[in-house]
């Protein structure tokens, strides 16, 4: 009856094999007990290690590559030109324009004061010495 019995607790509850085999190997023996003890230290160690172990891969898992500063500068920049509102062509070549217009006027007018001056500096010299 007692088979009978062990039968429907291991089909009930789910039990692992290496768990039947400590029950059959452990019962009469008073030994298993001390093995046991001297087992803790070894588990922990055990312990210790896969925790190291597991560590290692989240960190590997979780290690996320940073983008250099570079490739964040290009990346900002990038976003940056692109909420940008461009000139036309137009708009361009007519500012173009103006810049030169500007340009060339300021060039006659340093080339004009450029011309006064050396006519009054020959003046002055010329009356000098002569």
């Amino acid at each position: 009856m007692a088979k009978k019995n062990k039968q429907n607790v291991e089909q009930t509850l789910p039990v692992e094999d290496s768990q039947i085999v400590e029950e059959n190997t452990n019962v009469g023996n008073v030994e298993p007990a001390l093995a046991e003890e001297e087992k803790k230290p070894q588990q922990k160690q055990n312990a210790k290690k896969d925790d190291k172990s597991n560590k290692k891969q989240d960190k590997k898992k979780t290690k996320v590559k940073k983008p250099s500063k570079t490739a964040k500068r290009i990346k900002e920049t990038t976003s940056e030109l692109k909420k940008v509102t461009w000139p036309t062509f137009g708009t361009v070549v007519k500012k173009t324009g103006v810049v030169l217009a500007v340009v060339l006027i300021f060039a006659v007018v340093l080339f004009g004061i450029d011309r006064l001056l050396s006519w009054l500096f020959e003046l002055l010299t010329t009356s000098v010495s002569g």
